[in-house]
């Protein structure tokens, strides 16, 4: 079904730009993945939407990912609901044929459709009834019958932008931090991130949980656990990558990507084909 994507691990892994997912390339070759690009209307509180779509599976297959600190919503014969920030593990199982359509939020771009903090979603998975009553229901009937893409993805556009959003820049000032922490390897500690943002570390806490659902730290060791799992995935020494991410140790990084990834970093260096990584498991 992926016929079109490199197959280079690295040619794919900027093709796609999949970060998050556990074992990508497997992935890759189970489903199709598309991003839209949301109307200049929505784009301020929306990244993109995706849809991930698959075809006569002869055997389940289940996609794990390692979330990001924002909000989705997605659309399946599965399920129909809003995902705040996902701290544990996550996953989900394909069969047979299906598609999800799912649009993800801003960092903090979720809190103008939100009649309170953000963190009150973290963990959770509300429906899209729950929260947008009857006008969420005929949407969701709307989206799972309707079979062109471009179609469905219009249908959700119009959906939110219904809402009547406000561009909040705080929200705005928000996605920009959470830009830093992901791009920015350096940055490992919230007192770094607070100085950069010109807010005390106080501040910055209350800020996040309002905004993104969790705090300052978690998005910080989260963006590097996704680091840390490309390099793991390449082979790299796993000691130098510790230090490199501001773990105190070794094994401190083996404990937080396992509970993150499902599996030890050794094991996913096998995944990748590189064999363990060479200091330790």
């Amino acid at each position: 079904m992926t016929a079109s994507v490199p197959h280079s691990p690295e040619a794919r892994l900027v093709e796609t730009r999949q970060r998050g997912w556990v074992d990508p390339y497997a992935g890759l070759d189970a489903f199709d993945y598309v991003r839209r690009a949301p109307s200049p209307g929505l784009a301020a509180y929306v990244e993109h939407f995706w849809v991930v779509t698959w075809t006569d599976l002869a055997e389940p297959y289940e996609q794990r990912i390692v979330s990001h600190p924002t909000v989705n919503m997605t659309i399946t014969d599965d399920f129909h609901r809003i995902a705040g920030v996902i701290r544990g593990g996550f996953s989900y199982t394909m069969r047979g044929g299906g598609r999800v359509l799912g649009t993800r939020f801003r960092p903090g771009g979720f809190r103008p459709f939100l009649d309170g903090p953000v963190s009150r979603l973290t963990d959770r998975f509300p429906g899209i009834g729950e929260m947008y009553g009857a006008a969420g229901e005929t949407l969701v009937r709307r989206v799972l019958t309707e079979p062109d893409i471009p179609a469905a993805v219009a249908l959700v556009d119009d959906f939110l932008l219904g809402l009547g959003p406000r561009r909040d820049p705080v929200a705005e000032e928000v996605a920009a931090l959470v830009a830093m922490a992901e791009s920015d390897v350096s940055m490992t500690r919230v007192d770094a991130l607070a100085a950069r943002a010109g807010r005390s570390v106080r501040s910055l806490q209350r800020l996040f949980r309002d905004y993104v659902g969790v705090g300052p730290k978690w998005v910080i060791r989260r963006f590097r656990l996704h680091e840390a799992a490309e390099r793991v995935y390449r082979g790299l020494d796993l000691a130098t990558l510790a230090a490199e991410l501001g773990y105190a140790d070794q094994a401190h990084l083996t404990r937080d990507f396992t509970a993150a990834v499902g599996m030890s970093p050794a094991a996913y260096a096998r995944l990748g084909g590189t064999g363990q990584p060479a200091s330790g498991t």
